[in-house]
């Protein structure tokens, strides 16, 4: 008994933890531009629960490294922000706009999007 016991909790560690790691919205980026949300299934990085909408985009640095986040809407620059080490920052996306992250070194970077509370 004590060994099923045992194997289930080990099972369920298991399950846990793996799916911890395929969290869509968790992205390692390496010297590159990476378009996070905007331009539309199949080509964004992260999933928006809001797409279409204007949302605000909640980003955190999980990484060694600083990496700027870059919102455009129709390829104007419409804001660039530094994201330190361990920081995390909100971000407004007016509907329309196109959010990438922009790194010239190795880090990973964790995106989720909130409603806009009005």
């Amino acid at each position: 008994m004590k060994k099923l016991l045992f194997l289930f909790a080990l099972a369920v560690g298991i399950t846990t933890t793996g799916s911890a790691q395929e969290n869509p919205n968790i992205l390692d980026l390496d010297s590159q531009s990476m378009c996070i949300t905007g331009k539309g299934p199949g080509q964004d990085g992260a999933i928006n629960p809001y797409a279409g909408e204007a949302c605000i985009a909640v980003v955190e640095n999980m990484g060694n490294n600083r990496f700027s986040i870059r919102v455009q809407s129709k390829d104007k620059i419409v804001a660039q922000i530094p994201i330190k080490p361990n920081e995390t920052k909100e971000v407004r996306l007016p509907k329309g706009t196109e959010l990438y992250f922009d790194s010239d070194l190795k880090t990973k970077a964790k995106v989720d999007f909130k409603r806009i509370a009005y």
